[in-house]
């Protein structure tokens, strides 16, 4: 992946352990790459990235695709949606600041969430649009 996705990334996360509403939400800054083996519900993971070279001409314009995962095990699908709609508010149009790039735009693009075959585990996924330039 390029520079720009490892920065945007890193951005996201120090956001959302910054969002005093999604903390709260969690019961701490339980935002993982990979969550521990002992993790506690509810949690958000750091999924997958499609990066596309969008420049025209010479350049390093790039939209990136992200992923975020919320997981929940509350019961119902209450706290799935309140902790999706908290990502969204945390990230939709952020204006964060990437090492040696630029975020042009971060928004909002889809949510889905859904009961896992367990019966008891509500997962979300969440997806955002980026797009980046160097700085």
């Amino acid at each position: 992946m390029s520079t720009a996705a490892a920065a945007l990334r890193a951005a996201i996360y120090e956001a959302l352990i910054a969002d005093a509403a999604l903390t709260a939400l969690l019961g701490g800054p339980k935002v993982y790459d990979e969550p521990p083996k002992a993790v506690t519900f509810p949690y958000v993971t750091l999924g997958e990235a499609r990066v596309t070279n969008i420049a025209v001409g010479e350049g390093a314009t790039e939209e990136h695709q992200l992923t975020l995962h919320v997981w929940s095990r509350q019961g119902g699908h209450r706290e799935a949606h309140l902790v999706t709609g908290a990502v969204m508010q945390a990230l939709d149009d952020a204006p964060l600041k990437l090492a040696a790039h630029r975020l042009v735009n971060l928004r909002f693009a889809l949510a889905d969430v859904r009961r896992e075959a367990d019966g008891r585990t509500y997962h979300a996924l969440v997806r955002f649009r980026a797009v980046t330039e160097p700085a």
